[in-house]
């Protein structure tokens, strides 16, 4: 019998071509945040306290496509160093710079050349002083070890197509004691077969999401302490369809990811 090929996992060239076209479009055409168009990946309005979005420059909302708040468990004070993986328009950076102020840092971290375009652009514009965005992927964060206090995500290490490496990465840069706090989809169940290879779920944060208890593996295997999740959001099958463009699957999607706040820690020396 012939090999079923329905399921197969694309390859990793193929998502990251994915990923920046997908990303490339949010940057250009400038959908509204949580607009039909976003389904589940929706990084502005019910996410963050209003008062925080409107602290910001209208550029970067516009490009927000998140789908959790990790400023919320970042605990951010004044002087910290924190840097966002998947930073896109910069909305995390910017919100961190106002938080560890003058006498600290915010570094953003994407791998589509327009978004950092954008973020810069609307940094200069604006006068982050304290901000810095860099072009590089995640897997291999352009940084030097023991930099940052804090490490944040939001909705983009599950686009990785090597989660594993993204988490050692995150504990090289982090200092001793440093925290990784991130927000980001996790499966509640297993994914559908024909999920596996739609390039459209796959850019839309879904079919490269781990299984919950195997993100959070992950994460204490790249050596990580004290990972956990400590918030969830459960999609609808409304919510998650919004993302599968190039399946016609007709199982109900209900329930089958959540978009999770996660925590861990660098070991202390």
């Amino acid at each position: 019998m012939a090999d079923d090929k329905s399921s197969e996992t694309p390859q990793e060239d193929e998502i990251r071509k994915a990923v920046r076209d997908r990303y490339r479009q949010v940057a250009v055409k400038e959908v509204p945040c949580c607009s039909e168009e976003r389904g589940a990946t929706c990084g502005c309005g019910g996410i963050y306290p209003s008062a925080e979005l409107l602290s910001l420059p209208a550029e970067a909302l516009v490009a927000s496509a998140g789908c959790g708040n990790p400023m919320a468990i970042a605990e951010l004070r004044e002087g910290l160093t924190v840097v966002d993986l998947g930073s896109g328009g910069g909305i995390d950076v910017f919100l961190a710079s106002k938080r560890v102020g003058a006498g600290g840092k915010a570094y953003g971290i994407d791998a589509t050349p327009e978004m950092i375009s954008r973020a810069r652009k609307t940094a200069m514009e604006n006068k982050f002083d304290n901000v810095e965005f860099r072009l590089g992927e995640i897997e291999h964060i352009p940084l030097e070890p023991d930099i940052a206090d804090v490490v944040i995500s939001n909705c983009v290490i599950n686009l990785s197509p090597d989660k594993p490496k993204v988490f050692r990465e995150a504990l090289r840069i982090l200092k001793p004691g440093g925290k990784l706090a991130v927000s980001d989809m996790v499966l509640l169940r297993p994914l559908p077969p024909e999920l596996k290879k739609d390039m459209s779920a796959w850019s839309s944060c879904l079919s490269g999401a781990l299984l919950a208890e195997d993100y959070i593996e992950a994460i204490k295997s790249a050596g990580f302490e004290r990972a956990e999740i400590v918030s969830k959001v459960v999609y609808t099958d409304a919510q998650l369809r919004a993302g599968v463009t190039d399946s016609d699957t007709s199982i109900d999607l209900s329930e089958l990811a959540a978009s999770c706040g996660v925590v861990a820690f660098k070991p202390a020396r």
